[in-house]
């Protein structure tokens, strides 16, 4: 991973998160305390406006608390300022989307080594590594294929391989299989189990069942809350 640092991975003190919907607040978080260990294959799972998809966009550094504290990775980014969270966002942080947000007219190589370009890889460095993180997921062959020339169990390994190619502290997954049919979605879910094996950590944000129980620990956000924090070994051996 990115970093050394002792400690949990991911670890929050009461966090706290609150939106104006017209002339109501609405409090997403509640006092969140959390933390997640390096290594770790966690789901985060809870029904429609539980939370969930509020609590993954401060993991995610996409959004700041209100209230409470947050550190990833030893560093305190709630109290970072919004190019501070860019760059953690760009080096501790690998997204994988439902949507797969992948650039319609780059091929799946040039996808992968966007975020070395925000990162300020050298251009002689950014393919090499684009197709290191395109092989580890199986595409290795499919490195000059655009979007439109793949089917969606590879749009998501394109996606994937783009989130592994900084070499993050964490991997966070919303949703991931959820514009995949069944047997497209095993698949995946069996890549993120191999990654987890290697050693990554990885979160999933899933309101299916099936996806949660192939993780390791399983939290679930209903009302702002975590409610329940369960390790069930996940539906895989480790």
């Amino acid at each position: 991973m990115s970093s050394t640092s002792a400690g949990p991975l991911i670890r929050t003190e009461r966090l706290a998160r609150r939106y104006r919907m017209g002339r109501e607040t609405v409090a997403a978080l509640r006092g969140v305390d959390l933390v997640v260990e390096r290594g770790e294959y966690a789901a985060i799972t809870g029904p429609s406006g539980s939370g969930k998809s509020t609590l993954m966009n401060v993991l995610g550094c996409l959004d700041t608390p209100d209230e409470g504290r947050y550190w990833l990775n030893g560093q305190l980014v709630s109290e970072m300022h919004d190019r501070q969270l860019a760059r953690v966002r760009n080096h501790e942080i690998g997204f994988v989307f439902q949507s797969f947000a992948l650039l319609p007219r780059a091929t799946a190589l040039q996808n992968v080594e966007l975020p070395l370009v925000y990162a300020r890889v050298p251009r002689r460095d950014r393919g090499r590594r684009a197709a290191e993180a395109l092989a580890r997921v199986g595409l290795g062959d499919r490195a000059r294929h655009r979007p439109a020339e793949l089917s969606g169990g590879q749009r998501q390994r394109v996606a994937i391989a783009r989130a592994l190619v900084t070499n993050p502290s964490l991997l966070l997954a919303d949703e991931p299989t959820g514009n995949l049919d069944t047997a497209t979605g095993e698949e995946i879910l069996a890549l993120f189990d191999e990654l987890h094996r290697a050693g990554n950590t990885v979160i999933v944000v899933t309101h299916e069942a099936e996806v949660a129980a192939r993780a390791r620990r399983t939290l679930r956000v209903l009302d702002g809350r975590v409610v329940s924090d369960t390790t069930t070994g996940g539906t895989l051996a480790a």
